[in-house]
């Protein structure tokens, strides 16, 4: 299957002004990332807040440029200045109320993306905006109405009507279901594996709840601290996660099965400023098997019963 985004070794820093006389300082918000989307599957994003994830979705979608790196889409390299190429990437915010203009009726926030892009005309715009809307479970007496009137499920759907408007191949989804309830969080997850499916989307699926990962994604990626540290085929990862930190994670999401009891993984201390990344392995502070020489060696991504891990110890 043809790849449709393809990423190599990306890196985004920020200088930080600390005092007003002082050199700023460099904060890397990525460092090294590498994957690649196809059509038609999931690959999940996975980490703490600070680990990148946000970051990662800003290059993908070309609101910023990364600092280093390669960033191919559709065949052609990514510039955000390339408009016909940012119609290929859409993405669907986590606040379903924070992301809907309040002061447009649904079928204006709908024709938009049409109106700017397209030479569609009125009438045209309006049939696909009510087209869309029923695919994704509106019904028609939503057109005329106010995002305000709509429950949080409901705002969500509109979200991701509107990200389809444009028929994108890829849809970058920054934590799309964490402001829902657990009910409708399910049923906008289907709706995704349904729209996947019918359109052969690509997804870059943005999370920190792994339960709602297992659910949705073909591929896995963890991140610590702007780097990955274990990606590979979802079903591996979960069975026998092979790094410490993947196995933490899992050690804390919660099973539906009362008789099933998963031994939890304690890290100690904090996540570390990303002001000051820890020598060596950057998460050997609170690594609970960490060995002296990981304070000093940066381990390199390796292949590790049918996952790339990037960690010394890793068997």
């Amino acid at each position: 299957m043809s790849t449709v985004l393809q990423a190599t070794d990306l890196t985004r820093t920020y200088e930080v002004k600390r005092s007003v006389f002082g050199a700023p300082a460099l904060v890397r918000a990525l460092n090294g990332v590498s994957f690649e989307l196809t059509p038609g599957k999931t690959l999940a994003v996975v980490g703490e807040s600070g680990c990148g994830k946000s970051t990662l979705a800003r290059l993908v979608t070309m609101i910023e440029e990364p600092s280093s790196g390669f960033l191919t889409i559709d065949g052609r390299p990514a510039v955000h200045t390339d408009k016909d190429l940012r119609r290929t990437v859409q993405i669907v915010f986590q606040n379903p109320y924070g992301s809907l203009n309040p002061r447009q009726k649904v079928g204006s926030i709908l024709e938009e993306p049409l109106k700017i892009n397209t030479a569609d005309n009125a009438e045209t715009r309006r049939q696909k905006a009510r087209a869309m809307m029923e695919r994704v479970g509106l019904r028609p007496e939503h057109y005329d109405r106010y995002p305000h009137m709509f429950s949080g499920g409901q705002r969500q759907r509109i979200a991701i009507a509107r990200a389809l408007m444009l028929n994108p191949k890829i849809l970058v989804l920054d934590e799309p279901v964490s402001a829902l309830d657990l009910s409708i969080q399910a049923q906008v997850l289907n709706l995704l594996i349904d729209l996947q499916a019918e359109f052969g989307l690509a997804y870059l699926f943005i999370s920190h709840d792994l339960s709602v990962v297992k659910h949705i994604a073909d591929e896995v990626m963890v991140m610590y601290l702007g780097r990955p540290v274990e990606s590979g085929p979802a079903e591996t990862v979960f069975a026998a996660p092979k790094h410490p930190y993947t196995q933490a994670l899992l050690s804390a999401t919660p099973v539906a099965d009362p008789a099933k009891k998963r031994e939890r993984v304690q890290l100690e201390g904090e996540l570390p400023s990303p002001l000051s990344i820890p020598s060596g392995c950057a998460f050997h502070p609170r690594c609970p098997i960490a060995i002296p020489k990981c304070a000093k060696v940066i381990p390199a991504e390796r292949l590790v019963a049918r996952r790339q891990v990037a960690c010394i110890l890793a068997e």
